[in-house]
């Protein structure tokens, strides 16, 4: 699977980081076009996040400007202000008054664990990073590449209980719609949406091994994990991270974690569609990376609708349409976990040793 979630009419992703002086972190930016229906799922048990009670389909504004992926943890969430200043300034935002700048900007953000992976503590993105994030996104060309790998977000990620490279990966799926319940060809048969997906990996968990064609499978039957799943592993790396791994200095530091995305999709939907795709694309994370989920992962997925794309009317193709277009959220967020991995490049700081995650043999990412 290839392609990337600026495929989605409209979008752009601006991304910034720093890698000198003890820093080992960023920001990610997707700025999709105005009008755009947001929702979100948190699903991890340890969750860094903003502005995500907003999307509630039940609240007052459905639509949101932008959406940060940060590093820094709790504190990077600031970036999200920076990203605010931006919208505000170009006018994008919920109207409160008549004004041209009379607005609100809604802007929800997730952050992942990547603390002192640079050598200093102190060292997590700010709001300025976050404005510059906006105005890398803004810049971009429609369709633009993605940078992949250890980029944004991405910069200071790992995974497998610190013991391997994290990153921002990107992928995307062309859906073909079920015809409208009586629709000639003309009416709406066939029409294609396109759903995208951008991920910080930086998990707790092991990344999934594929099979190659004509390789044995895994050892191991019945309830037992087989080789190189992380839920095998998962009890060692979670109380003592490997000597490569970022608590190496700090053998008793937990390996606190999160993977963060983002789904992206051109269909007309409304804001309890479009939470419950962000649901349905946590299947992509579980099929990509073990353990998901766990109490120190702060999985949170989001999930955006342009509106360009109107899904059929009438119920029975309406429920079809959304089925096709949610199970596609899921291999999407799965591609892009695996692009993530598989475009990471090893880190080596004065705090930690992350080399290139390398499958089992006979696998690949």
């Amino acid at each position: 699977m290839t392609g990337s979630v600026t495929d989605v009419a409209g979008v752009r992703v601006g991304q910034v980081q720093r890698t000198d002086d003890g820093w080992l972190t960023g920001v990610t930016v997707v700025l999709p076009p105005p009008g755009t229906v947001g929702g979100v799922d948190v699903r991890g048990g340890g969750p860094g996040t903003h502005e995500t009670d907003a999307l509630d389909p039940r609240t007052l504004v459905a639509t949101v400007d932008a959406v940060v992926l940060t590093g820094g943890s709790a504190f990077g969430l600031v970036t999200a202000h920076g990203v605010q200043r931006w919208c505000a300034a170009h006018g994008r935002g919920f109207r409160v008054g008549a004004g041209e700048h009379e607005v609100v900007p809604i802007v929800p953000a997730a952050a992942v664990f990547d603390l002192g992976r640079g050598g200093r503590f102190d060292a997590h993105p700010d709001e300025a990073m976050g404005h510059a994030a906006a105005v890398a996104a803004a810049a971009q060309p429609e369709h633009g590449p993605v940078a992949r790998g250890t980029v944004g977000a991405g910069t200071g990620a790992a995974v497998d209980g610190q013991r391997a490279k994290g990153g921002v990966g990107t992928a995307s799926v062309r859906v073909r719609l079920p015809a409208a319940e009586g629709a000639g060809p003309d009416e709406g048969a066939g029409t294609e949406v396109v759903v995208g997906a951008i991920a910080v990996v930086n998990a707790a968990g092991a990344p999934l091994p594929l099979l190659l064609p004509g390789a044995d499978g895994p050892a191991g039957t019945g309830a037992e994990p087989p080789e190189g799943s992380g839920a095998r592993d998962a009890p060692r790396a979670l109380a003592a991270p490997g000597a490569g791994g970022g608590a190496a200095t700090d053998p008793g530091r937990a390996p606190l974690s999160t993977t963060i995305a983002c789904v992206v999709t051109d269909a007309l939907l409304d804001p309890a569609e479009t939470s419950r795709t962000a649901t349905a694309a946590h299947g992509g994370l579980a099929r990509a990376l073990d353990p998901v989920h766990t109490l120190v992962d702060g999985d949170t997925v989001f999930a955006l609708a342009t509106g360009a794309v109107p899904l059929p009317a009438d119920r029975p193709g309406r429920v079809g349409a959304l089925v096709a277009l949610q199970a596609a959220a899921a291999h999407a967020l799965e591609a892009a976990v695996r692009d993530g991995v598989r475009s990471a490049t090893a880190v080596r700081t004065a705090a930690v040793d992350l080399p290139v995650w390398a499958p089992p043999a006979g696998h690949r990412v």
